[in-house]
């Protein structure tokens, strides 16, 4: 067998992969996170936390990443490739976008992780530092600058005959390798995430001393431990991926090398599955790691959104019908007190 149908055979081989992995993540991922939009959304308990905010806005980006992620897979599966390496402006508007969602995803699991902390902190000043509206705020500056900052790195793609769609800035280059990947993307967000998500461990366990609600005791609860539980799913699957890309921009693979080019193009799409886990598995952690989340999302699947599904398919009519529209609202947020 020569080692040009090997090389055929793997690049096939990594295809294939890739669009059932792709598809795969895609249904899981869609699902999972407009689960989480609407337990975050719908129940009362969550609107004015500012942890479940954060993983509000997370969701959004994991939802866009998720139908990005998915059409660069349906080109590759019709062409061949991605088509970056034939598109100036796709080229550069694929990093651009991958580079925005994973910004924003990494840092508003660090937000998370950070606000947990303050938030169940025993001094009274540092819990009443972090407010709904500062939050909101933080969130705004860092989503401008994580667009700024993808367009200006995105802009330093090109095409090159040999190498396809890839950095041809060496500043970009040399930025690249050692602050973006290793530093912003990498190291950064993992120790503060890290860090924070165990201090706020730390300060959860000692909070049955302090004179709280026990509603409020509760959902600290609750959120740290799946913040923590995010945090560690969040270092395991990005650290790889990033390891790679490091390597990637600095020694990257020619297409005149077949055998190279094919390997190269398996062990990415294994990398890039890795890394598409985190954008894919948060609504699974805290199912499996939270029974009052379990609960919740089964309140909010029954007695709302089924509730509002029958009497929309029902045609209730709200006006011969009041007194059994607005029993129904009390009785939900009667129920939504004791979830």
């Amino acid at each position: 067998m020569s080692s040009s149908s090997v090389s055929n055979g793997i690049l096939k081989f990594a295809t294939q992969y890739s669009f059932y992995t792709s598809c795969i993540t895609f249904s899981f991922g869609v699902v999972g996170n407009v689960l989480i939009l609407l337990v975050f959304t719908q129940l009362k308990l969550f609107r004015t936390n500012r942890c479940a905010f954060y993983i509000t806005v997370e969701s959004i980006f994991n939802v866009i990443y998720q139908f990005f992620s998915i059409s660069l897979t349906i080109l590759t599966s019709i062409y061949g490739d991605d088509r970056t390496g034939r598109s100036l402006v796709w080229c550069k508007l694929r990093y651009t976008l991958g580079q925005t969602c994973g910004l924003a995803t990494f840092y508003m699991i660090c937000f998370t992780a950070v606000d947990q902390f303050f938030s169940t902190n025993h001094r009274y000043n540092l819990r009443q530092m972090c407010t709904l509206k500062l939050g909101r705020y933080f969130t705004f500056i860092f989503i401008c600058f994580a667009i700024i900052h993808s367009i200006a790195l995105g802009s330093s793609y090109d095409i090159q005959s040999t190498f396809g769609c890839t950095i041809s800035n060496y500043v970009a280059i040399q930025y690249s390798t050692f602050f973006f990947y290793p530093v912003l993307i990498g190291f950064l967000p993992i120790v503060i995430a890290s860090l924070f998500s165990m201090l706020a461990y730390h300060n959860v366990r000692r909070i049955v001393r302090r004179q709280l609600p026990i509603v409020r005791r509760r959902l600290d609860k609750q959120i740290t431990a799946m913040v923590l539980m995010r945090v560690i799913i969040f270092v395991c699957s990005v650290s790889p991926f990033d390891a790679y890309r490091i390597y990637t921009i600095n020694f990257p693979t020619s297409q005149s090398m077949p055998m190279a080019y094919a390997i190269g193009r398996l062990i990415q799409t294994v990398f890039a599955f890795i890394n598409s886990m985190n954008s894919v598995i948060s609504f699974y952690v805290f199912i499996i790691f939270s029974s009052r989340f379990r609960h919740q999302v089964k309140f909010v699947l029954v007695k709302i959104c089924w509730q509002r599904w029958k009497s929309w398919c029902c045609h209730i009519n709200n006006r011969t019908e009041p007194d059994n529209n607005i029993e129904l609202r009390n009785s939900q947020m009667d129920s939504e007190e004791n979830v």
